[in-house]
């Protein structure tokens, strides 16, 4: 990750100096980087070790960086990793345009790299992850959103980059077709993990653990699975509060539907298709030669379900 960083650094460079205070202010927030290490560790374990994957890594971090300065923008986010977005420091065009450069960058670097496959690779992953953001804002304040329509934009918005990232360390540590794809379900599967706890932890943690406004899904009109869950299994008068909320985006009564959330068990049951999804990703590890690197794939799925921020 050193390596990545290194290269992150440097192609971040830009003669505008605008688009260089806010590329390195929200690429120096951190983050947990599991894309860029997915890359690194699927390849390790099928035994490459080229430098093409410190650049391939780096792109996809450009890339989830990019989705983040848009996402903020259109959620009207004020709070990530625990600092103000940046649309709320430098302003939404400013962000959306920065955004713009990142992804622009990344394609850049794909060419590059000079292989079709990654061009490919990556050229279908934007193209999907775009979709989920569209199909995200169709489904905004919709109180009877279907389970299904619901993961449908997990999968598109954000296992989509996982399941990339986890594709690229195959493709470059030369595996078979049949392997490919297993590294690719596995981020798949992560990835909607990851998401699923994500969607949790809006109503089980707080502000400072989690660096972002509890509640942010409620007041932004989300009707995410603890949400549907709890709907589901509340009685008419919760129903109703928490339909009210989520077509309103009214947080109000955040502290009445955290508990009814709470009550009602949709954060275990939340947290029970997380394991089921990290599961089935590790049962596609099964594929990869035994390794320190599919030890620490396997820790990192445990890892994506059972966490606190």
């Amino acid at each position: 990750m050193q390596k990545v960083d290194e290269v992150i650094r440097a192609r971040l460079a830009s003669r505008v100096a605008l688009i260089d205070q806010i590329s390195h202010y929200i690429i120096s927030a951190g983050g947990k980087r599991i894309r860029p290490r997915l890359v690194l560790l699927l390849s390790d374990a099928l035994g490459f070790d080229g430098p093409e994957r410190y650049e391939l890594a780096a792109i996809v971090e450009f890339i989830h960086t990019a989705t983040l300065l848009h996402d903020d923008v259109v959620d009207e986010s004020s709070l990530r990793r625990g600092r103000q977005t940046a649309n709320a420091l430098f302003g939404n065009a400013a962000s959306v345009l920065v955004g713009d450069f990142l992804y622009s960058r990344a394609f850049q670097m794909m060419v590059g790299v000079n292989r079709m496959r990654v061009l490919e690779v990556l050229a279908d992953a934007t193209n999907v992850i775009a979709e989920g953001e569209v199909l995200q804002l169709m489904n905004i304040h919709d109180a009877d959103l279907a389970v299904a329509d619901y993961l449908q934009v997990i999968r598109y918005k954000t296992a989509k980059l996982f399941e990339a990232s986890a594709r690229l360390g195959a493709v470059i540590g030369g595996a078979t077709a049949e392997v490919e794809e297993c590294c690719a379900d596995y981020g798949r599967s992560l990835g909607t993990a990851f998401q699923l706890v994500d969607d949790l932890l809006d109503y089980e943690g707080d502000s400072n653990a989690l660096g972002k406004n509890v509640g942010d899904d409620l007041r932004e009109g989300k009707p995410t699975l603890p949400l549907l869950i709890a709907m589901e299994r509340g009685n008419d008068e919760e129903r109703a509060l928490i339909r009210h909320a989520i077509e309103h985006g009214e947080v109000q009564g955040l502290a009445r539907i955290v508990g009814v959330v709470r009550r009602t068990g949709a954060l275990e049951a939340t947290r029970a298709m997380a394991e089921i999804e990290a599961e089935q990703a590790r049962r596609c590890l099964r594929v990869l030669p035994s390794s320190a690197a599919r030890e620490a794939l396997l820790e990192l799925s445990i890892r994506s379900v059972h966490r606190s921020f």
